[in-house]
């Protein structure tokens, strides 16, 4: 078992695997993969700005998986009824652009409070005894 193995328990074990449901996927299944998709990703959103111990990783697996289930739908759709779900497809567009402003603030919280430990851990083990202001050194 891999490290990766409890977040895709749904996928074949190899690309060339006989699952009928893994290799066809029906054209009227695209929505039902864009509102999963949208589950997926409104449920990250919320829990990003809400959850301290939101599990990203597990999210993460699951949208790369969804991501290749639309890939695929969208391979095998025929232009015409890939046209009946543009409004899904832009509603999708809308909230994953939701998802990335949260993903980016979160990132930048983090990056912050990684700077101000960074900082305070420099400030108490700098006393000043071996710096180059110490003795007179410092360049301005």
């Amino acid at each position: 078992m891999n490290e990766y193995s409890e977040f895709t328990p749904a996928l074949p074990a190899r690309l060339g695997s006989a699952d009928p449901a893994a290799s066809s996927v029906a054209p009227g299944s695209l929505a039902a993969i864009i509102g999963r998709i949208e589950e997926a990703v409104e449920a990250e959103t919320a829990a990003i700005r809400t959850d301290p111990g939101f599990d990203i990783k597990a999210s993460n697996a699951r949208k790369s998986r969804y991501l290749y289930e639309l890939n695929r739908a969208m391979k095998t759709g025929r232009p015409e009824n890939l046209a009946e779900h543009r409004d899904g497809l832009q509603r999708l567009r809308q909230k994953l652009a939701r998802n990335e402003a949260a993903i980016l603030a979160h990132l930048n919280a983090v990056t912050e409070v990684a700077n101000l430990l960074k900082n305070a851990i420099q400030h108490a083990e700098a006393d000043g005894t071996y710096s180059a202001g110490g003795f007179g050194w410092a360049q301005p």
